[in-house]
């Protein structure tokens, strides 16, 4: 595997270029593969717009792109949609009700002036004919994207009771070129992978991004001064601060206390690879583990009381947890020949992984609350760097499909996939981001 040839034996490399994070960056392309039959079925008619210029954003279709990589809801096409309502008086709940549609959304846009416009949206139960939301958003004409993400997100909140991650941010890194003439990028997009934004370019290798718990700011691994070096990066100033490079060797795998006030890394100076935690505060070091094995990808639980990561101490690398003062590490996993990268839902419940059979690594959850149940989301062969979406409705996850790096994008029944592609490159090494502020 790519990534962990990487992890497990890093080599040197060298010259970095940073750019403002406001530089354009290469859009993905990107298609829904899949769907789920007993998905709840719900209406988004196009909304209204009360004159002007036609808008560069439908917000509508935003919204049933959102619903249908969900995996929770299977939204009516556009071109199923034979009535035009902007509010709930003009509903015609009889022909909802023969599309077999649970819920429908309407809306219409104004002009609110000074370049911003007024999203008025209603939400209402088919069957009962009854209002489940009424509410209106006034943003620039520019943000439509994220206004139809925000509403996407109540809805999802109102009908399931878990509260929406369609506005918020991925971050990834692109690999663009070949040989010495390969690009590597940072870059920071919409959860759908729209809008992309570079955060940080170099001529060398870029690793392991992952994001500060209040989204301003993300951690990653930089090859730039010839040795492995971590980084922590404003994503709005572009203003970035060495973390650990003073040491040869390995200085990887970056994660974020839950409070942000330090990393959790591997580093190899003492001799092999060995999970320390970092304060940022002080720059204070605390060695956690003490082993001949290569101990690497510590991941914080939620409750910051302990650390998840990788070790080969029992052959072949498996998933282990210790407190995060210190202590007996626990081994986690023991279903498959290989299991790394864990990633941990926001409740503690699941831990998504990258299990390895033979010669197929794909993308496992583990499921705490059904005694350890394990279910496979992705096909495989090469597969890794699963990242949950802050709800864990969804999960992000790399695959080399023949010589390309791709991203992809599952619900967590692992039914529906989203397919990110670069042109003319690769993408990998993929991280959700947290919930933005409302």
């Amino acid at each position: 595997m790519r990534k962990h040839n990487l992890l497990f034996a890093l080599a040197a490399l060298v010259l970095a270029t940073l750019v403002g994070p406001r530089a354009s960056a290469q859009s993905l392309n990107v298609d829904i593969v899949g769907g789920v039959k007993t998905a709840t079925p719900i209406a988004v008619v196009p909304f209204a717009q009360d004159g002007g210029a036609p808008l560069p954003t439908d917000i509508a279709e935003v919204m049933r792109n959102d619903f249908n990589r969900s995996g929770k809801f299977r939204a009516l096409a556009k071109s199923e949609i034979v009535e035009f309502p902007s509010k709930g008086s003009d509903i015609h709940f009889a022909t909802w009700k023969l599309l077999k549609q649970d819920y429908i959304t309407v809306g219409h846009i104004s002009d609110a002036g000074s370049g911003l416009v007024r999203v008025d949206y209603e939400l209402w139960d088919v069957n009962k004919q009854q209002s489940l939301l009424s509410q209106s958003m006034t943003a620039p004409v520019g943000d439509l994207r994220g206004v139809a993400h925000q509403i996407a997100d109540q809805i999802y909140e109102k009908i399931t009771g878990v509260r929406g991650a369609f506005w918020t941010r991925i971050a990834y890194i692109t690999a663009v070129g070949l040989g010495n003439h390969t690009t590597y990028s940072l870059i920071v997009a919409d959860s759908d992978g729209y809008n992309p934004q570079v955060v940080a370019r170099s001529r060398e290798s870029l690793l392991s991004p992952t994001w500060s718990p209040d989204g301003k700011k993300i951690a990653y691994v930089s090859f730039e001064s010839g040795n492995s070096n971590i980084y922590v990066q404003d994503i709005t100033t572009g203003a970035r601060q060495l973390v650990e490079a003073h040491r040869k060797g390995i200085n990887g795998a970056p994660a974020w206390s839950p409070d942000g006030t330090k990393l959790a890394v591997s580093l190899s100076y003492v001799g092999n690879p060995e999970i320390f935690v970092l304060d940022l505060a002080t720059h204070k070091e605390t060695r956690l583990t003490n082993n001949l094995a290569i101990d690497t990808e510590p991941k914080w639980s939620p409750d910051g009381q302990s650390i998840y990561f990788t070790s080969d101490r029992s052959g072949r690398p498996q998933i282990y947890k210790m407190p995060a003062t210190g202590g007996a590490p626990e081994r986690v996993t023991f279903q498959g020949q290989y299991n790394a990268e864990a990633n941990i839902s926001y409740d503690g419940k699941q831990i998504a992984m990258v299990q390895g059979n033979g010669n197929v690594y794909r993308i496992a959850v583990m499921d705490n609350s059904l005694g350890g149940q394990v279910r496979f989301l992705s096909p495989g062969p090469i597969d890794e760097s699963p990242s949950f979406a802050p709800n864990a409705s969804m999960l992000l996850y790399a695959a080399t499909e023949g010589p390309r790096g791709v991203l992809y994008a599952t619900s967590a029944d692992g039914m529906v996939r989203q397919r990110l592609v670069l042109a003319d490159g690769d993408v990998r090494e993929p991280a959700w981001g947290p919930f933005r502020q409302r």
